[in-house]
């Protein structure tokens, strides 16, 4: 790993939430099959997310961004594995009363506090991989422990819930979903905040597997087992790494957001010495410069034009390098502008995003420059970023 930190130093301070397959002969809520996968489908579903109102009369600003992302969700259905209540149109089964037991037993396994009544809750999911748009969950436990290092690590709470689905394709305005996997049993272990090394979060990992493990009731292999890292750094924002199928990953994931982040704070510092304080002070400007680049020699480019699409520059005053700013390991914040840009405006076409350093060669390079910079007014301490699609 590159970029030495001292944690102790930096406040690393993170937590887990570690899910667990459970090895049930039925789905947690209808009695489909559970652990029956498939690679074909009988059936497809073609959903759009649409944002409600809330008791409060307020949308969820996630629901909106979603929204405003247009995609297509396509459920994939084998009747093998799938009924009506996976696609949200009967009502759920009793609770598996085995998948409970067994999420019993784990929490007895780490000194809990059992809930004298279990209650089904719901916990959004924004993200197509539940057709309802939320998970049904249900907290077993609470106030855990377990000897970990020398000390006690607290596990503050285990839930029982259903798996969500597969990810088959993610491109565009599209994304497609295998439902085998939706609904099956499995728990959630929700750790405290008290990890302090990418170290330590490994072996944690490892620890509340061994004791779903112990219980020879739950499942083992790819994707059986995985866990949601939660990192923050001393002055940054709890960040939440999703999905990590193997506990040793989460050394490097975990050293490289905790280095990110200390780059993130010192970004923030250079922002407020150029004099940009609040986002009020950050004034960016956007051009179609669809005609500059109508004849450049860039493929990508003229993929955009030729599909309905544009080219578009936005002006930054004042950001002049801020671009090529180092924020993980072998990455800039143009970089993390690229992967932003991607996930919001679902533009999937390398580079996704250029800047004023970052720009290509090709034939009259300066040519075209020069008439961008021209058509901006482009000052001298100014920086400029490209995107091109529909």
């Amino acid at each position: 790993m590159s970029d030495s930190l001292d944690y102790q130093a930096v406040g690393l301070i993170s937590g887990l939430e570690v899910h667990q397959q459970l090895l049930t002969d039925y789905k947690l809520f209808c009695r489909c099959p559970a652990g029956l996968y498939t690679t074909t489908h009988d059936g497809e579903v073609l959903r759009h997310m649409r944002p409600t109102l809330s008791e409060l009369g307020e949308y969820d600003g996630t629901a909106l961004m979603e929204f405003k992302k247009k995609k297509e969700i396509v459920y994939l259905l084998n009747h093998l594995n799938v009924c009506t209540y996976e696609m949200d149109d009967t009502p759920p089964f009793l609770v598996n009363q085995d998948a409970l037991d067994v999420a019993i037993e784990i929490c007895l396994s780490m000194n809990m506090d059992i809930i004298d009544e279990v209650h089904i809750a719901r916990k959004q999911y924004l993200d197509g991989s539940i057709p309802t748009g939320f998970q049904r969950t249900a907290i077993v436990g609470l106030n855990g422990r377990i000897p970990f290092h020398g000390r006690q690590l607290t596990i503050t709470h285990v839930s029982l819930e259903e798996d969500s689905c597969r990810e088959v394709q993610d491109h565009g305005h599209r994304i497609v979903w295998r439902t085998d996997r939706l609904g099956m049993p499995l728990t959630e272990t929700v750790t405290g905040a008290e990890l302090v090394t990418p170290g330590e979060v490994r072996d944690a990992a490892l620890l509340c597997g061994l004791v779903a493990r112990s219980t020879g009731r739950v499942r083992t292999g790819i994707g059986a087992s995985r866990q949601d890292v939660n990192v923050s750094v001393r002055g940054g924002s709890r960040v939440e790494i999703k999905g990590v199928p193997r506990a040793d990953y989460a050394v490097k994931l975990v050293h490289n957001e905790a280095v990110r982040q200390v780059h993130l704070l010192e970004f923030r510092d250079e922002l407020r010495r150029r004099g940009m304080q609040t986002s009020t002070d950050i004034r960016v400007t956007p051009f179609d410069v669809t005609d500059v680049f109508a004849e450049a020699d860039l493929g990508f480019m003229q993929r955009a034009i030729q599909g309905g699409g544009k080219i578009v520059a936005a002006r930054l005053e004042g950001g002049l390098g801020l671009a090529q700013f180092p924020t993980q390991p072998n990455t800039t914040f143009l970089d993390e502008l690229s992967g932003r840009i991607r996930f919001i405006a679902c533009l999937d076409e390398p580079p996704i995003v250029l800047c004023g350093a970052m720009m290509p060669e090709f034939p009259n390079k300066h040519h075209y420059l020069n008439r961008l910079r021209k058509r901006m007014h482009l000052g001298s301490n100014d920086e400029f970023f490209i995107v091109f699609g529909p």
